[in-house]
């Protein structure tokens, strides 16, 4: 069958790097794709959000199948945009509806999910610019540190940390009164601040109560060593993760994964596609911090190196509603993943950069994230560039395969965290 991912970041490269191993796939396409995704399938200039293009594309080349990576096509209704045209009826699409997708399009909505089903999670409020006074209130009467999420998507940068009770107050007016992150904090949720270690869980789900569990995968969000600076939208990743035993795994199954999926039917959200649960162990349980309605990335660029099963009989499965009864199978050799970043990043960054070492380094998979061809020269188009991942038989090796490959590949001004897996190895 023809295939079209949605995408341009590690992720997208992930998906496609496995589903061209798939014997089910004739051609493959990426839109709009990166210098990586150029190696395994073809890159089609349109845009995440032009569905109309994207549609057009689809009917053109005889898609079947579409995969939507990233979340802001799914948020802003791309699944309903197919469906609502019988044009393209034979079109099997993996993502979830636009209701669907507001279980991370908005952090008031997923929290008031996680209640209503009795999932565990963080105590919360949510305020709006009105209430800002209720909610500098609502600061003084927690114990700090403070956690303030903005309500809709700010590109993985909405969520603000501190242990300052007047930063916090300044954070919410700046977020609320000043718009710090646009519409996305036009509401704030403010929760109450979980500690533990984290890590994410990853289901494909078919709208019909199937689903399939991924492998686990942590990953790192902050910019500097020892987890210390700005939030980004992830430094790299590892799999499996140590504490994520089966009696761990059994307890998300059984208190989280399950009341999500059955939630989705019980309130009739159309869902055929991917949940991402961010969890955090607190003393040996299990609790969500939030929902993505894709996979992870950096995650993806490690959890598809574990994965052995077909990717694609599991996307068309979960497209059709036929996931019940599947089985995944997965290595149990450890994954790795390490970014390269461009400096400056998460804040601005200078691109253009020529990139070199890609084809010295080995036993490393360098999914491309924020790259583009220029001249027939690779160069940095992102703030996240390269996703160098690599298996071993255990994570300690896989990481030592990840980081001398960092060291090869390199442009100017290039960075990279050399502690990944400091907390858990």
């Amino acid at each position: 069958m023809n295939i079209l991912v949605i995408g341009s970041g590690g992720r997208e490269h992930a998906f496609a790097w496995k589903i061209a191993q798939s014997e089910k796939c004739d051609k493959l396409f990426v839109a709009p794709g990166n210098a990586g995704t150029a190696q395994v399938a073809t890159n089609v200039a349109i845009g995440v959000n032009d569905f109309e293009k994207i549609g057009d594309f689809a009917l053109e080349n005889e898609i079947e199948l579409v995969v939507v990576g990233p979340e802001e096509p799914l948020v802003k209704g791309i699944v309903d945009f197919f469906k609502a045209n019988e044009k393209y009826a034979g079109l099997k699409v993996v993502g979830p509806s636009q209701k669907g997708a507001q279980l991370e399009g908005s952090k008031d909505f997923s929290k008031e999910f996680m209640f209503r089903h009795n999932i565990p999670t963080a105590g919360y409020k949510t305020f709006t610019k009105e209430a800002l006074a209720d909610g500098h209130a609502y600061l003084e009467t927690l114990t700090p540190p403070f956690v303030l999420k903005a309500d809709g998507l700010a590109a993985g940068k909405g969520v603000i940390i501190t242990e300052n009770l007047e930063e916090a107050k300044e954070t919410l007016t700046d977020m609320l009164a000043h718009a710090k992150f646009g519409d996305a904090s036009s509401r704030v949720v403010i929760e109450e601040f979980l500690d533990g270690v984290e890590l994410s869980v990853f289901v494909l789900t078919d709208g019909k109560g199937g689903y399939v569990t991924l492998p686990e995968a942590k990953d790192y969000k902050r910019i500097g060593e020892g987890d210390k600076g700005l939030n980004t939208g992830g430094m790299g990743a590892l799999s499996p993760v140590p504490f994520a035993d089966e009696a761990f795994m059994a307890k998300i199954e059984e208190q989280i994964v399950k009341p999500t999926v059955n939630g989705l039917i019980e309130e009739k959200l159309d869902y055929k596609g991917f949940i991402f649960f961010g969890l955090i162990n607190v003393g040996g349980e299990p609790k969500v911090i939030e929902y993505n309605v894709r996979m992870g990335d950096p995650e993806t660029e490690a959890v598809m190196l574990r994965v052995k099963s077909d990717l694609v009989d599991l996307l068309v499965a979960t497209a059709v509603g036929e996931l019940s009864g599947q089985e995944i199978e997965f290595t149990k050799e450890a994954a790795s993943t390490v970014m390269l970043v461009s400096g400056g990043y998460p804040e601005s960054y200078a691109k253009g950069y020529e990139i070199s070492g890609l084809d010295a380094v080995k036993d490393v998979v360098p999914f491309h994230a924020g790259t583009t061809v220029e001249d027939g020269k690779v160069v940095n188009v992102g703030g996240r560039v390269i996703a160098v991942s690599a298996l071993g038989d255990t994570l300690k090796e896989a990481l030592a395969k990840s980081n001398e490959a960092a060291k090869t590949i390199t442009w100017t001004d290039r960075y990279y965290r050399t502690d990944i897996g400091f907390d858990i190895l």
